[in-house]
């Protein structure tokens, strides 16, 4: 018997991208999908490419049209999923796409994000290196309440927290830029993401550690053993859809084998991560449509650092892909059921 799913903020690329991989789900059957604007709208109107599913119609986001569901994704925009989450069943899979139930301290909720706190679930990243041994993929089984992570955040984290777990970099002066498409910002009408602006052009934002993501890389890095964690991250929009090319370095305190070994180590046996070949890189492209992470390392011995460029689709891996490889653990089912492997080229 196939599990019921409900999707809110169906309209948006996220909530799109959700339906694109849960429609070739072998257990999950798509019953519900909602929106705000959008509502009252057949799907195939917002999202003519998911042609499976064009029977659905959007319907009103409140908590009594997805409780029916079994499990319940929230694609919505940062600080609306809250509101939603207090009224579902405690017996309903909920996985929230946004930033609302993602960090553990409450000051830096409202230093980064403001509004109303409604605590932390679960951390959707299974991959993430803790402290003392083991991933985070553990608490993920048999969870009810999951926290996708940012798609900044997955990129800069699965590329360092190998080297904080293992001690072979230093937690502090972490430094990453990151290269990124426009649809992590969302289907909002902005000017900043007209063609006109981002056609022929790289445009800076979140500078100075500003960033809404600055303090769960922080959480997550500090998590998987760093101490004084210091991170200045600044992501450049550049004319690509979709993808992130993470450039993140930190000082050396070992030997340039022992670095190698802690990534190779740590990624060995992950299905969706996965440490190219000494001098590889990732191109972003190398990604799309995938739900992997792939990562090259170098070492600039002259400065003394470590050099990892971390390539991921922001809307598979980088979220959608987090929210059903979470939930696909949370249920019991393996970890890479109806989730793609291969990229789409070119």
């Amino acid at each position: 018997m196939s599990v019921s799913v409900a999707v809110a903020g169906a309209s948006g690329y996220a909530g799109g991208e959700l339906l694109r991989l849960l429609s070739a789900h072998p257990e999950f059957e798509v019953v519900t999908v909602t929106a705000h604007q959008n509502a009252g709208q057949p799907l195939a109107a917002v999202h003519p490419h998911l042609v499976s599913l064009r029977h659905l119609v959007l319907q009103e986001t409140t908590p009594a049209v997805l409780s029916g569901a079994d499990v319940v994704f929230l694609a919505l925009p940062h600080g609306a999923s809250g509101a939603i989450t207090a009224h579902l069943p405690d017996d309903v899979l909920v996985i929230d796409c946004g930033a609302d139930h993602r960090l553990t301290d409450e000051s830096a909720w409202a230093a980064f994000y403001g509004g109303e706190y409604h605590g932390a679930w679960t951390y959707g990243m299974p991959e993430l290196r803790l402290a003392g041994g083991g991933t985070q993929r553990t608490n993920l089984v048999g969870a009810t309440r999951i926290a996708v992570p940012g798609c900044n955040v997955t990129a800069i984290t699965l590329g360092l927290a190998p080297g904080i777990a293992a001690g072979v970099i230093a937690a502090d002066d972490l430094v990453s830029v990151l290269a990124v498409g426009p649809s992590g910002a969302g289907k909002s009408l902005r000017t900043d993401l007209l063609a006109a602006e981002i056609l022929g052009s790289a445009s800076a934002y979140g500078v100075g550690g500003t960033h809404r993501h600055n303090p769960e890389v922080v959480q997550n890095l500090t998590a998987a053993g760093g101490s004084g964690v210091t991170l200045n991250f600044t992501p450049v929009l550049v004319p690509m859809a979709r993808g992130i090319l993470a450039t993140s370095t930190a000082k050396l305190t070992a030997s340039a084998a022992a670095v190698r070994e802690a990534w190779e180590t740590a990624y060995a046996d992950e299905p969706f991560v996965h440490l190219l070949p000494a001098g590889t890189f990732p191109k972003s492209g190398d990604t799309t449509g995938a739900n992997t992470v792939l990562i090259g390392l170098a070492i600039d011995e002259r400065a003394g650092r470590v050099v990892v460029v971390s390539a991921l689709d922001n809307l598979v891996k980088g979220t959608a892909g987090a929210a059903v490889q979470s939930a696909n653990l949370a249920l019991g089912f393996a970890e890479t059921l109806g989730l793609p492997l291969d990229g789409v080229a070119p």
